[in-house]
């Protein structure tokens, strides 16, 4: 296929091409894979700047977007590329090839510095998903750090560089420009930009930003950062937002409050030992069962899964994605399908995503953590259902993204969250959009403007 740029593609790929260390903070949809592509693709080939590529991406993203991208533009099939994935034997073999581009999958960079015995010959790293990078205290942070000095070039790409707040920033900067303009130390980062939050004595459980510590980190940062929205530069379809609101009878609602209160459910082997565990046990009971403490599923009710039903009918065929969280929350919602007649599959592997696209499928299940970054879905549906909700923006995001999306062949992409009326659920959606806020803060400042461009 022919690539036809839009005009800010142009600039993202130029922007790349001029900062050799770049955050390319792209909203969903965008197309930030071609155009990190096209950059490489040019540095390689036409000034030879650039000698061999590692690309580091989500597992499903790593095995499956990057290669189509590659295969689907005519102006890229000069490159040749191996898929780092699978088993020890496949990674090998494919390290080994004399590829322009090698993908890998994050949950491999540690094997793959420390443990291959292949030496680390790239001098281009591209980061797809920053935010994996986001925590100092992780094997593959650690590991990369160890080899980020051989590097002259390195990519961060990703649309929620701060899905948890502006503390996300320093370990994936740190990363990008080795400490250059947040500090190479996190103490000194949260001693210059923030203050303690909530706390116990002398135990700070959170921290939030200084005054004027947002805009301060958004200068320190913005002359090697481009960000831009999709509303900005594409027509995007409607997005509809709706909640299919189930309720608790007096019973259901009692064993619930007990958990709740009392972090105990009467006359079950349920305990809640702390306010995570809590949190978690709770968001369970708002779906309608729970693990106990020996690992069995204690059914609680079944609301969520007779408004599923209920979707799934007034949808009349239509292709439904739906986002689940707990696996006991599959096991429930794959018995239910099967008693309905609905066919449908897991979106966890080349064929099921395949099947989705071709508008094989009724349902198609997928989880946000393992399937909510980078997988192309949007032509198989224009429908998301979430049965269970994320405290994660990030994920959150990116799962919608999978649909709401250039590509998208309907006007209307509808997100339908099933909520359980008094319970922890509206508590996480409320969460979900105060941390919105400080992302848009974020992209806000650093939004490149065609025709306007600056640098700070």
């Amino acid at each position: 296929m022919q690539y036809r740029p839009h005009e800010y593609q142009v600039y993202a790929k130029d922007f790349i091409k001029a900062h050799p260390v770049a955050a390319v903070l792209l909203d969903m949809g965008l197309g930030k894979t071609s155009i990190c592509l096209t950059a490489l693709e040019e540095l390689l080939r036409d000034e030879f700047e650039i000698r061999r590529i590692l690309v580091v991406a989500p597992l499903r993203v790593a095995r499956d977007t990057w290669p189509d991208e590659i295969r689907k533009w005519d102006h890229l099939n000069g490159l040749s590329f191996s898929v780092a994935v699978g088993t020890e034997a496949e990674r090998l073999e494919a390290l080994r090839k004399k590829a322009d581009i090698c993908i890998i999958n994050r949950e491999n960079v540690q094997w793959l510095i420390e443990k291959s015995g292949i030496r680390f010959d790239f001098d281009t790293l591209v980061l797809d998903e920053l935010s994996s990078f986001k925590n100092h205290q992780t094997k593959r942070f650690k590991s990369l750090m160890k080899v980020r000095h051989q590097v002259k070039r390195v990519i961060g790409l990703t649309g929620t560089p701060s899905s948890n707040g502006l503390m996300d920033l320093w370990a994936e900067y740190r990363l990008l420009d080795m400490g250059e303009r947040l500090g190479r130390y996190l103490t000194r980062y949260r001693l210059q930009y923030f203050q303690p939050d909530k706390r116990n004595g002398q135990v700070v459980f959170s921290y939030k930003p200084l005054p004027g510590a947002e805009d301060a980190i958004y200068q320190r940062i913005g002359d090697i950062t481009i960000s831009m929205r999709s509303t900005d530069f594409l027509k995007m379809p409607e997005k509809l937002v709706s909640d299919y609101v189930v309720h608790l009878s007096d019973s259901e609602m009692k064993a619930y409050k007990d958990m709740r209160d009392n972090l105990i459910l009467e006359n079950k082997e349920i305990t809640a030992s702390n306010s995570g565990i809590l949190a978690g046990k709770l968001s369970q009971m708002a779906n309608g069962a729970v693990y106990g403490d020996e690992g069995d599923v204690v059914q609680i009710h079944s609301r969520k899964l007779d408004a599923l039903e209920d979707i799934i009918e007034s949808a009349s065929g239509k292709s439904l994605l739906l986002a689940y969280w707990f696996r006991h929350d599959k096991d429930r919602i794959t018995e239910k399908l099967r008693s309905l007649g609905v066919e449908f599959r897991d979106l966890d592997s080349t064929q099921s995503i395949r099947m989705w696209n071709r508008g094989e499928l009724q349902v198609g299940l997928i989880h946000p953590a393992s399937a909510g970054h980078g997988l192309n879905l949007q032509e198989g549906g224009s429908t998301i259902v979430w049965y269970g909700l994320t405290w994660s923006l990030e994920l959150y995001q990116q799962t919608n993204a999978r649909l709401w999306r250039q590509g998208q062949r309907s006007g209307t992409v509808v997100i339908q969250h099933i909520v359980t009326k008094g319970t922890i659920d509206e508590r996480i959606l409320k969460v979900l959009q105060s941390k919105e806020r400080v992302q848009d803060s974020l992209i806000e400042a650093v939004k490149a403007e065609l025709g306007g461009v600056h640098e700070n």
